[in-house]
């Protein structure tokens, strides 16, 4: 996704600013199990390709994570903005489709598809970016307290 020079425009072509970029990667992990539902350990590398593979086939993932692992957005690690700061949130995910949603707000600015040359939705409380693809959301934070970012 690449951001256009002369920056982000609304419906009507008049600019939009924002203060700060949150870029979220939504990751898919695919870690088989044994026979007892334990997910598998393997001495070398060589030895697990297989296993794997036969489970990136079906395209079920063992874990669904953002930016790589559990909690990895949470906690001292949490993505934090002020009360009027608006963020510019970017999410991408490479091999299903997502549905992010930012629970306590909505999307005031977005565009599902990354094309910043097409109108941006508006006030959207969940958009769809598809699989291997990114979608970007302008939200204004309106009021203190936690939001969370789930898909």
């Amino acid at each position: 996704m690449v951001l256009p020079r002369d920056g982000l425009k609304d419906g009507a072509g008049k600019p939009l600013h924002y203060d700060n970029i949150f870029y979220i990667g939504e990751n898919d992990l695919y870690v088989p199990k044994d026979e007892t539902g334990n997910y598998k350990t393997y001495e070398t590398v060589g030895e697990s390709y297989g296993d794997p593979m036969d489970v990136m086939r079906k395209l079920i993932p063992s874990h669904v994570v953002f930016e790589g692992k559990v909690g990895a957005l949470t906690g001292k690690n949490a993505l934090t903005a002020k009360v009027g700061e608006t963020v510019l949130i970017v999410h991408s995910e490479a091999n299903r489709d997502s549905r992010p949603h930012i629970i306590g707000g909505h999307g005031d600015y977005v565009w599902e598809t990354g094309k910043f040359n097409n109108p941006p939705e508006r006030d959207l409380e969940t958009w769809f970016v598809r699989g291997g693809s990114a979608g970007a959301a302008l939200y204004t934070f309106r009021e203190p307290g936690v939001y969370a970012y789930v898909n």
